[in-house]
């Protein structure tokens, strides 16, 4: 039965070859690994809250599930044939972004306004604009491909329409999110054909909005700075996360205390069914099988280049890259807050953190990307 649906998955079409097996079988070993520590990590939680340990890992189940209707639909259809609705995508893209700030359907958890409620179902708009985006910035680089040297043709226009997502997201604010937005946006217009003199200028701008809206903001964003300088700045209060998750990532030593085992998953470190999971897979697991976790990502992300290096066109080859970009980002965000590499931002880690809208987003990129790695050129596809 494995045999046939495998088959059936990887059947290639008119034109095509076969998809890149190594992507797919490390992303299917990677969501199996996801649930299986979803489910361990939130089990304490789970019961707490809500009187069974099932919670969120159930909840995780339907949230993969649409998320594979979409990796399926993304896989079969013709990656080309999103360029017909890119100008859809981006008018979408600043409608859900704007419908976070509408009363009676916006959410706030914390200080972030990131969430839309539609019939007692939580969804995070700026998730989707991840994907959307990515699918008109590389029609439109495809587009002005012959323009993009010139400043009024090429990055203007490009800072411009960057410029108005990121307002948007700095408004609700979703820092994180807006980082890997405009990182994979700012690389996928360099690999697009942008001059580096313009994307260096783009990148000066950048840091000087955002050291302009760190000054104006609260503490909040400034507390997470001090606290990657000295975790024992507000031990119980504005570091108490990071500090609680050195503590799970180091109790772990080379082999974990065992699958179920941790400790700070009862209630001692926050959200471990979301962006904290990797502390308590550390802890659970170890050393060495974190160390193996992170290289099957490296080894996915490699993939991705691959098929972005192979891909047949400027269209597949800059929408591959930003989608590699923008998971690899999100990846490194994640596990280096975790570990006070880096200031927290409180972005999910990919395919292993509960999240509905994460996950959906998350499979339909990879299904794009199954999808171009169907039709690329050279001799190392599908290996």
């Amino acid at each position: 039965m494995f045999k046939r649906l495998s088959r059936k998955i990887s059947n290639p079409a008119a034109n095509e070859h076969e998809a890149d097996k190594s992507l797919l079988t490390a992303l299917g070993i990677l969501l199996v690994f996801g649930l299986v520590m979803l489910f361990s990590a939130s089990s304490v939680v789970s019961y707490s809250r809500f009187g069974n340990t099932y919670h969120y890992f159930l909840r995780q189940l339907w949230g993969l599930g649409a998320g594979l209707i979409f990796f399926w639909l993304a896989f079969r259809i013709n990656y080309h044939q999103w360029r017909k609705f890119a100008g859809f995508f981006l008018f979408i893209s600043i409608i859900l972004l704007l419908l976070v700030f509408v009363p009676g359907l916006r959410t706030e958890y914390g200080t972030a306004r990131s969430w839309i409620n539609i019939f007692g179902f939580s969804f995070q708009p700026s998730e989707l604009v991840k994907i959307s985006f990515l699918i008109y910035l590389a029609t439109w680089l495809e587009a002005k491909k012959d323009g993009l040297g010139s400043f009024t043709q090429g990055v203007l226009p490009f800072l411009i329409i960057l410029g108005v997502i990121s307002g948007l997201m700095l408004a609700q604010p979703d820092l994180g999110t807006l980082f890997i937005i405009a990182v994979s946006s700012v690389v996928v217009f360099f690999a697009g054909g942008g001059k580096v003199t313009h994307i260096v200028m783009a990148g000066l701008l950048a840091a000087l909005a955002l050291a302009v809206m760190l000054s104006m903001n609260s503490s909040y964003q400034s507390d997470r700075f001090k606290c990657l300088q000295d975790p024992s700045y507000s031990v119980l209060k504005h570091c108490y996360q990071v500090n609680q998750s050195m503590i799970a990532v180091g109790s772990g030593g080379l082999f974990g205390r065992g699958l179920g085992e941790s400790r700070q998953k009862f209630l001692y470190l926050p959200e471990v069914w979301g962006d904290a999971i990797f502390p308590v897979i550390a802890e659970e697991t170890g050393f060495i099988f974190s160390t193996l976790l992170i290289l099957l990502y490296l080894f996915i992300f490699y993939r991705g280049l691959l098929i972005a290096r192979g891909a047949p066109d400027i269209y597949g080859s800059t929408l591959a890259m930003g989608i590699i970009v923008w998971l690899a980002l999100q990846t490194f965000l994640n596990i280096g807050g975790m570990i006070n590499l880096i200031p927290m931002t409180g972005v999910p880690l990919p395919f292993v953190s509960a999240g509905g809208s994460s996950a959906l987003s998350a499979l339909l990129a990879m299904g794009i990307l199954a999808n171009i790695s169907k039709q690329t050129k050279g001799n190392w596809r599908a290996r």
